[in-house]
């Protein structure tokens, strides 16, 4: 293993991006020519992985993103980019048939093509760079960010460091296991995985006699689907659990999704920390739930299994918390249930288990253990971010450090949500830049969240709203 040269004489970065995932790509898709703006913006970006690849486990023929191509990496920022998903198309020559086939709603795989596109033609990203440390250089007034090279076989190659005014934290979610099952995950003899190894365990699971899929999101509800039109009609021995009381639907009116807009998110950072962590778990639906063609496509699959008589083999069971879980003869699985509403107990024993439990943001603490002494936290001892994305540190540190898709606890559902990518890379970009380089919209939603009086930023907000004073 070798050290990367690195002179101190080397200028630094105005911003090093860690991780690649859709938001940090974003973020560089937009750093690259930015408008009005004479000196390009000097920034380059780090990705442990050796190629962009978005939930590739998860690319089954026909599932859907989940939002509208316009929730590309650039598009609601600036249309004028040449890294939009439109002309993406039109770089494949496929701009015509795209207009024919009338897809507001790609599918996903689709949507990880783009992604490749970008990030194969998109400068200042380095794929097999690992980000071990970051630290405050007072000297110099800069971020040290060391690096690890790796080779094609993951293993290190070279060391680096990088000196830059800024950082973008972009190192995503991790696939989430509950407790009972980790064990089992754990081991070889069973096939228990998680939904996003899904794909690459497809065959192993279809060879399965009995499978079981927990999680009542949108993943799970597709992966049942997958498997459910992949069995024989009255073998399809399936069985669907999940926590929630219902198979519900995902809240997709168009009101509704107006909690995905800057405007809610800056309401929900306004609001006071208690109330926000009371609001976030109630919104389960807004982002949890499963689209409502997935759900009649389930129903009109199982339906067609019953033309002949008879009923399909399947147990689709809301309202059930695994409590515990273990091996039978180390070849099948025990599952112990409780109804949450009966307050019934029973066990099922399966041959193969699907986890589609979610995902959760990883921890930035161990990126971040350099900067801890600096770091400011809340009362549940989460980093404080602030309203323009920025992790509240302490003055004596000049520079900023953002955060993408970390940020739930402060800024609300919409944190994960493809559909605010591009207006949260444009927010740090002028922030970053002091400039108005990307003009964002003042307001975006027909909803006035909470009893808010017309303000400068907000012209067209309700001018009959008076605040009163308390007690009045």
């Amino acid at each position: 293993m070798t050290d990367l040269p690195t002179p101190e004489t080397d200028q630094p970065h105005d911003l090093v991006g860690i991780g690649i995932g859709p938001f940090n790509l974003s973020l560089a898709a937009l750093a690259h020519g930015i408008p009005g703006n004479p000196h390009p913006l000097a920034a380059t970006f780090y990705e442990q992985r050796p190629a962009f690849h978005w939930h590739p486990g998860l690319l089954i023929d026909g599932a859907s993103l989940q939002v509208p191509f316009l929730a590309d990496l650039v598009t609601l920022a600036d249309p004028a980019s040449p890294w939009t998903f439109l002309n993406y198309l039109r770089s494949r020559d496929r701009l015509f048939p795209f207009y024919f086939a009338e897809r507001f709603h790609i599918q996903r795989a689709e949507y990880d093509a783009y992604c490749r596109w970008v990030s194969d033609h998109l400068p200042g990203l380095h794929f097999s760079h690992q980000v071990d440390a970051v630290r405050w250089n007072n000297e110099r007034s800069l971020f040290e960010v060391d690096f690890t090279q790796l080779d094609t076989d993951g293993e290190a190659e070279a060391l680096g460091r990088a000196h830059t005014r800024h950082i973008a934290l972009g190192i995503g979610t991790e696939p989430h296991i509950p407790d009972p099952l980790k064990p089992l995950a754990e081991a070889e003899s069973v096939p228990v995985i998680h939904s996003a190894d899904y794909l690459h365990h497809r065959e192993e699971l279809l060879a399965a006699e009995h499978i079981t899929v927990i999680g009542s999101g949108q993943s799970g509800a597709e992966i049942f689907l997958d498997l459910l039109r992949a069995r024989p009609t009255g073998r399809e021995k399936l069985h669907w659990l999940a926590r929630t009381q219902a198979f519900a639907p995902m809240e997709y009116s168009k009101l509704g999704l107006e909690h995905f807009t800057p405007d809610y998110s800056r309401y929900f950072h306004a609001l006071p920390e208690s109330v926000r962590d009371e609001l976030v778990p109630h919104q389960w639906q807004l982002h949890k739930g499963i689209d409502a063609d997935t759900i009649a496509a389930i129903h009109d699959e199982l339906y067609r299994r019953t033309l002949h008589g008879g009923w399909p083999d399947t147990t689709l069971t809301p309202g059930v918390s695994v409590r515990t879980a273990g091996r039978v003869a180390n070849t099948r699985v025990e599952l112990h249930l409780e109804h949450t509403q009966q307050k019934t107990r029973s066990r099922l024993t399966t041959d193969a288990v699907v986890l589609a439990t979610g995902y959760r943001e990883r921890s930035l603490d161990r990126i971040l253990t350099g900067l801890d002494p600096y770091l400011r936290r809340d009362t549940s001892e989460r980093p404080r971010i602030d309203d323009r994305f920025r992790l509240d540190l302490d003055p004596t540190i000049t520079g900023h450090v953002y955060v993408q898709n970390a940020e739930r606890h402060t800024h609300g559902v919409g944190a994960p949500d493809l559909g605010l990518a591009a207006w949260r890379s444009a927010t740090i970009l002028n922030d970053l830049t002091g400039t108005n380089a990307y003009p964002l919209p003042a307001r975006t939603a027909f909803t006035t969240f909470g009893l808010t009086p017309r303000t400068p930023t907000v012209p067209t907000q309700n001018p009959d709203l008076i605040p009163l004073v308390q007690g009045n």
